[in-house]
């Protein structure tokens, strides 16, 4: 099978069009992003109902902008699997998040088949399709792509279709459309996208309880590494890793020499122009005044005495009641909402509100008040309503 791809902007606009006037379409790209901090978009995979095209990004001269247009046409539904990354291309090279969106993954966890399900997986059970792998870590930067590459580029969008009109009629007869609403609508946010340097701080692990002025210089040199790092365009880590970043922020050196002692950092980057500027970001930190500080990260509830047992049972309870409803966990309530709920009844979770309130929260709230317990039948785990 030869696959021509799309490398003139007149061939793209027609495609487009043709598009346009599709109810949906089914989206994918192919990029690269380990020696840059920002994603190169190799490959974009499109599909109608009718007809599918991959598009070479790195066509010399080609103009995506019909490409963006129909992503942002309102009219037309974009379908992607696991989309996160794929929405943060179209986000920073258009400006905005392609909309609307209806994202298979998520979908597949509403219809019960597994907490973040991968894309194989999901065709092997929606409608019974293997895939050749070995294409999968390949460099979709190098030209020409192969006859073998372009295949399986192309059956990503194309065996999309089905597995979208399937978990799409599914979701439609179990009148389950709406549990999506808020995945969706945090999927298609552009906060969710942005990379602001004041907030690259929350990125780093570990990162709270020590202190006004730790967190005061850890916030600057992450929002000067993020800067510096989208600048030269080059991975975080490769700029500074984490590490190096609290131990600046624990030990707050004031001199080259000093911070050439910082795992990390060579003397010969602390003496030189990075050097100055991290020097700088400590300084500014140790100057912040402490009113202008973001709130820290809170530290983890602690759970009042007694209370891990019944969490316990809470996590079978929401295992049970999932598995009868046919909806994966992980979408109902995290291990967080179970903790919360056996704190407080009035938690402010998830967990306890909609639809999740339905098919787990009513049940867990009964659990707690005696109203029903739990019971080993066989390998069976039972429901018993008390009196």
């Amino acid at each position: 099978m030869t696959i021509k791809p799309i490398t003139d902007t007149t061939r793209l606009a027609n495609f487009c069009a043709r598009l346009s006037s599709a109810e949906y379409v089914t989206v994918d790209t192919e990029f690269m992003r380990e020696n840059t901090f920002w994603p190169i978009l190799c490959l974009v995979q499109v599909a109608g109902p009718n007809e599918a095209e991959c598009i070479d990004t790195l066509a010399p001269g080609i103009d995506l902008t019909p490409l963006y247009e129909l992503m942002a046409d309102e009219k037309v539904l974009k379908v992607f699997h696991a989309g996160r990354q794929d929405l943060e291309i179209f986000y920073h090279a258009m400006g905005k998040v392609p909309h609307p969106v209806f994202d298979t993954q998520l979908a597949a966890m509403v219809c019960g088949l597994g907490d973040q399900i991968g894309y194989e997986n999901l065709l092997a059970q929606t409608i019974g399709v293997t895939v050749d792998k070995s294409s999968r870590f390949t460099d979709w930067s190098r030209r020409p792509l192969s006859d073998k590459q372009l295949v399986y580029a192309m059956g990503d969008v194309t065996h999309l279709r089905p597995v979208y009109e399937k978990l799409a009629e599914r979701m439609e007869k179990t009148g389950r459309a709406h549990w999506l609403d808020e995945e969706m609508a945090v999927l298609t946010a552009p906060e969710t996208y942005k990379s602001d340097p004041e907030d690259a701080w929350r990125r780093i692990k570990g990162r709270g309880g020590k202190g006004k002025r730790y967190h005061a210089i850890l916030i600057e040199v992450a929002a000067w590494r993020e800067r510096e790092a989208q600048r030269r365009d080059i991975p975080r880590n490769r700029m500074l890793r984490d590490e190096a970043i609290q131990e600046i922020a624990s030990s707050a050196p004031l001199k080259a020499e000093t911070l050439g002692h910082v795992r990390g950092i060579s003397q010969k980057m602390a003496e030189g122009s990075s050097g100055e500027a991290i020097l700088k970001a400590i300084q500014d930190g140790i100057d912040r005044p402490a009113h202008s500080l973001p709130a820290p990260p809170e530290r983890a509830e602690r759970l009042p005495p007694g209370l891990g047992p019944l969490t316990d049972l809470l996590k079978v309870l929401l295992k049970q009641n999932c598995e009868k409803q046919n909806v994966a966990a992980r979408l109902v309530a995290s291990g967080d909402d179970l903790e919360r709920i056996a704190a407080d009844d009035d938690a402010d979770v998830r967990a306890l509100k909609g639809w999740r309130r339905e098919i787990f929260g009513e049940d867990a709230l009964a659990l707690k008040a005696g109203k029903i317990a739990l019971a080993a039948e066989g390998n069976k785990i039972r429901v018993i309503k008390l009196d």
